[in-house]
């Protein structure tokens, strides 16, 4: 167990070394990191806990957000190049900026917190054990903030052990870069690598076992994104259920209730579990849900006093900004502030394809169904004469389409499927956030040129949601 002040250790089996901190935080996320910094920063003595050192900083840093990222970025700049030696190179970039990263996230609360490397389980309300090869301590604090995050979930199916099944995470440093992959799963994560992989050069097949591919798009959207991949190269399959995997040696047979497909490698996206295996929350007495997720109120409490959950691990939205936002509302809950969870309105998201595919707030499907008298305007991306970036940067893929009140011009919702799209959405949720009429995106005096001036025309064609 590695830490960065010295306290001493006790070896497992002896008398435990006990003492005492004001704030103990459970993982280095976003949330966990954010205000174990800012209440240090006050005086409070604050120990952290992290169970792997190529974890610090959190989940975003190191295996999701932003590596995968760079590697979308690296896979769209292959040009034709050997596909496996550049897969290569692309990886050793990406541990080259991750480690930095991680570094920089570690000196961040060097010196302003008690680090722990080790793995924390609880042996009462408000003591834990942290265990680390064959050193242990015991910590006790009045606070207690519980940021484990989340992990891959994995297929209960015969074979989802094998050698050749991944996850989001493993399948970063696979090596070679596969000829053939098969993702399980057609959300967020899968649509991301399926086009990453395939334009590193791998031939993908996308197996999504519902009926309705993207459903949480608009059908008319979902149809040209699936004709998008399709475009490059990837097989899309849905109503195909993976009912096993079948390791023959050299590949792996994907049994579904479809077909069977054969491919060098698996990706398994099947969403995401809450980590908290190990922290024994039973003997804390914390609550959890119906999916394992820690139960929290809109002040990120616990049923237990004085015991918190942040980040991924409370059931939330799984976004670094979200867990952000939870060190910004925790903090207030701890100084008598007024935020909560329930007043964020208008949360943005995007999927990093290429085009990037932002939204927020409703779809068009949504507001049908809402009762209100809505207003919508959706415009190709290619015909919009106001917007002449994406013809600049040569990607005219992709739509825009906003939503609005009739009644009192406030916008609804918008789907944005374009160049910088993960920039305008911010836009629009600032919009929304501050009840803002259509009319000041729309009447909006933005740089040119830009992606910005979209909104000068889109938003001047609105009309009557059939």
């Amino acid at each position: 167990m590695e830490h960065r002040l010295p306290i001493g250790y006790t070896r497992k089996g002896e008398p435990l070394l006990k003492f005492t901190v004001d704030v103990l935080v459970i993982g280095w996320g976003k949330a966990g990191k954010t205000i174990a910094g800012r209440l240090a920063g006050e005086g409070r003595n604050v120990a952290l806990v992290e169970r792997s050192p190529q974890m610090y900083g959190g989940t975003c840093i190191n295996i999701a957000c932003v590596p995968t990222k760079d590697l979308i970025d690296s896979a769209s700049k292959r040009d034709g190049r050997d596909p496996v030696p550049y897969f290569s190179s692309a990886v050793a970039d990406r541990d080259t900026l991750i480690a930095k990263l991680n570094h920089a996230n570690h000196a961040m609360l060097e010196g302003k917190a008690l680090l722990f490397d080790g793995v924390a389980s609880f042996t009462g309300p408000h003591t834990v054990t942290v265990s680390g090869g064959d050193d242990e301590i015991a910590v006790h604090a009045e606070t207690i903030i519980i940021n484990t995050g989340a992990h891959p979930a994995t297929l209960s199916i015969p074979g989802a052990d094998g050698p050749r099944v991944y996850d989001s995470t493993t399948i970063q440093h696979i090596n070679p870069l596969p000829s053939r992959l098969v993702i399980v799963g057609g959300g967020f994560i899968g649509l991301e690598f399926a086009q990453m992989f395939a334009r590193f050069g791998s031939q993908v097949t996308l197996l999504e076992a519902g009926e309705t591919f993207a459903p949480a798009l608009d059908a008319d959207i979902a149809e040209r994104v699936r004709n998008m991949l399709e475009g490059e190269g990837v097989t899309v399959v849905t109503g195909a259920r993976a009912t096993s995997f079948h390791d023959t040696g050299n590949q792996v047979d994907v049994v579904t209730s479809e077909r069977t497909f054969t491919a060098d490698a698996v990706l398994v996206a099947a969403g995401r579990l809450p980590a908290t295996e190990d922290l024994h929350l039973e003997i804390a007495g914390v609550a959890t849900d119906e999916r394992d997720y820690i139960t929290v109120d809109d002040q990120l409490r616990t049923n237990v006093d004085g015991v918190y959950a942040v980040g991924d691990v409370n059931g939330g939205p799984q976004f670094t900004y979200v867990s952000l936002d939870d060190n910004r509302v925790l903090w207030d809950t701890l100084h008598d502030g007024p935020r909560r969870r329930n007043d964020r309105v208008a949360v943005p998201t995007t999927t990093f394809l290429d085009p990037p595919l932002s939204q927020v707030g409703m779809t068009m499907r949504q507001a049908r169904q809402s009762g209100l008298n809505v207003l919508v305007a959706t415009k190709d991306v290619a015909s919009i004469a106001a917007m002449p970036r994406p013809k600049i940067v040569g990607q005219t893929e992709g739509l825009i389409r906003v939503l609005a009140n009739a009644d009192d011009h406030t916008i609804l919702g918008a789907t944005l499927w374009c160049i910088d799209s993960q920039e305008l959405v911010n836009l629009v949720s600032l919009a929304m956030r501050l009840g803002a009429r259509y009319e000041t995106l729309r009447d909006g005096i933005w740089t040119h040129p830009s992606s910005t001036e979209a909104f000068n025309e889109v938003l001047g064609t609105l009309t009557p949601l059939a």
